[in-house]
């Protein structure tokens, strides 16, 4: 990890050093930015994001966090004694630190398979559901008129095709939570 404080970063940005500072940065895998302006953690943010072209998350606590928390691709506001500011621009809020290990490899993980088989259950549902519209076209000469009611249509995709990605997202579980604690490289297999 990198510790750097805000007038190690004045000399950085001041002195175009951006390049061996980002040299140093790619063999850490975490940098903390202390004593520093908001502007220079959303600027540091900003560099690796547009240099590097990376995936970055921020995680702060206060007010003067939530310049770099929007900077970054994944904010993670903390809720604590400095306010609610950072959580209200974040797009993930916890309570204490030590939390951010299951927000990310537990929650994450069943976030991104769920998204994964759902992308998949919608190209399903909407293949099938053209497919009956298409053939029927052969059958009324391409007229353009549909098969069944405008009202049924949107009730079919209002009740009918709503309730499987709902049961998925709140029951599909593929990894239990203590596996994906005990083994964190199971978060690498979705990537």
């Amino acid at each position: 990890g990198l510790v750097i404080d805000g007038r190690t970063l004045n000399v950085i940005f001041q002195g175009g050093l951006e390049e061996k500072f980002l040299a140093l940065t790619k063999h850490c895998r975490s940098v903390l930015c202390c004593r520093s302006t908001p502007l220079q953690k959303s600027m540091v943010v900003k560099l690796v994001r547009r240099q590097l072209k990376v995936m970055t998350l921020s995680i702060g606590d206060g007010a003067n966090d939530v310049s770099m928390i929007q900077a970054a691709d994944v904010g993670i506001g903390i809720s604590g004694q400095e306010g609610m500011q950072a959580v209200m621009a974040s797009d993930f809020a916890i309570s204490r630190f030590k939390h951010l290990k299951k927000l990310l490899l537990v929650h994450g993980h069943w976030c991104y398979a769920r998204l994964a088989k759902m992308v998949i259950y919608f190209f399903y549902k909407n293949v099938s559901y053209v497919n009956l519209l298409f053939w029927y076209q052969f059958f009324c000469g391409f007229s353009g008129s549909t098969m069944i009611d405008y009202w049924q249509m949107i009730f079919f995709n209002l009740f009918f095709t709503s309730m499987p990605p709902l049961l998925f997202g709140v029951l599909n579980k593929d990894v239990s939570a203590k596996t994906l604690l005990g083994l964190p490289e199971l978060y690498k297999t979705g990537q």
